[in-house]
């Protein structure tokens, strides 16, 4: 006989829910050049970057935060992991999340559009904020006393002299979209799928976490401050439940006591009105359609015996 599972399994995708291919496209490609063009648009503000990097170190010495110097030292204690981590910084961030949409729109599409819409939104704001609040990475800030790993132990996407940089504003540390995609691929990955290792993903935002510090790209509050933001934008573009957590949705019987389309025998609950109960044959006792004085060897209905076999072998599964 059919049960109902406790726990849906990893069905098809409803393609239906996947937003047209081309659209689609364009939309995302639209955001990563907003992403890169947007930030080149904020270059230019050299003196109030550095005089706002100068407060942002204060505040974070006031509010007793780690010093980025901890997480540096620890990485230039071995060559390779400070080019691990430059290589990390560089060639992650962008590929991760193209993968991580691709695969939503793929295999989940109505997660996919919700994801899409959290970073659309978060990377506009955040554009916005590079805009009124140009920022210096501590790696410029003197007072700090860092290392630009980049430049020291490669491989680094900036250009050497940070006001010229034809390829990337070098001035937009606050918020660090690099944590702030992380933190949201994580989620939305953990969101949409089953597995039972699916927080692990969580390892990629923290490991984002410092690779950005240690390689001294930004500060703790740009992740802080990116963090705020990326729980605003979900708040606003609410993502679907989890896979593990929703409800399977069970088939319903239509009017003719069947399922799916398959007979129904009346002691499992799809039978005509007055029938046995689903319970009615649990006792160990007689049957009570065969009584001994004056019971009837016919079925409750009036049907044949010949009606009666089909539905018994119509439900074995």
């Amino acid at each position: 006989m059919t049960y109902a599972r406790t726990e849906p399994t990893d069905q098809e995708p409803d393609i239906r829910a996947r937003p047209p291919l081309v659209r689609e496209f364009l939309l995302v490609a639209g955001l990563f050049l907003a992403y890169k063009f947007g930030r080149q648009a904020a270059n230019g503000h050299v003196e109030e970057a550095f005089r706002n990097a100068g407060n942002v170190w204060d505040l974070e010495r006031t509010l007793h935060l780690p010093g980025e110097g901890a997480v540096q030292g620890l990485l230039l204690h071995s060559q390779p992991l400070i080019h691990a981590a430059n290589t990390y910084y560089a060639a992650v961030h962008f590929p991760a999340t193209a993968l991580f949409l691709v695969w939503l729109y793929w295999r989940r599409p109505h997660h996919y559009v919700r994801s899409r819409r959290v970073l659309a939104a978060l990377t506009g704001a955040a554009l916005v904020l590079h805009l009124l609040f140009p920022l210096a990475p501590p790696r410029m800030l003197p007072a700090a006393g860092l290392v630009d790993t980049g430049q020291a132990y490669g491989p680094t996407v900036y250009g050497q002299t940070p006001a010229t940089d034809t390829m990337a504003n070098q001035f937009a540390a606050m918020p660090s979209l690099h944590v702030g995609w992380a933190v949201m691929v994580a989620v939305g990955l953990i969101v949409a799928t089953r597995s039972r290792w699916r927080r692990l993903w969580l390892l990629h935002p923290a490991l984002t976490l410092l690779v950005v510090v240690g390689t001294a790209n930004h500060y703790w509050l740009d992740a802080i401050v990116v963090g705020a933001m990326l729980a605003v934008a979900l708040a606003v573009f609410r993502l679907p439940l989890s896979a593990r957590t929703a409800p399977a949705r069970q088939p319903r019987p239509d009017l003719r006591g069947s399922v799916g389309g398959a007979p129904v025998p009346a002691y499992a609950g799809g039978g005509a009105p007055g029938s046995a109960a689903p319970g009615a044959f649990a006792s160990a006792g007689p049957s009570p359609s065969f009584g001994a004085a004056g019971g009837s060897a016919e079925p409750a209905d009036g049907a044949d015996a010949g009606s009666r076999t089909p539905a018994r072998a119509g439900a074995v599964r």
